[in-house]
């Protein structure tokens, strides 16, 4: 992870702790760098995420999934039979 810190100087520890709020705040996303910003008495934070691979979404009655095996046999068969339009 890339750290940036502007405008002044900041200690290892309060870094870490940033770095710690940013995970919290962000649960399941890969944060690859950190811009800290010291303005003051104040710390502007802007966050950058490594990109994702994306999965496939099924839509199923207003609700999506990523899997389907977490549908009823009733709804894998509706879209086992279900008209696909070409993209």
């Amino acid at each position: 992870m890339r750290i940036n810190v502007t405008g002044g100087e900041m200690s290892r520890a309060e870094i870490d702790e940033y770095i710690k709020y940013a995970g919290e705040k962000h649960p399941g996303r890969q944060i690859s760098q950190i811009d800290i910003n010291i303005d003051g008495d104040y710390v502007d934070l802007q966050f950058h995420f490594k990109d994702t691979d994306f999965q496939h979404a099924y839509r199923s009655a207003d609700y999506l999934v990523n899997s389907m095996e977490k549908l009823n046999d009733a709804k894998q068969k509706e879209f086992s039979e279900k008209e696909r339009h070409k993209v």
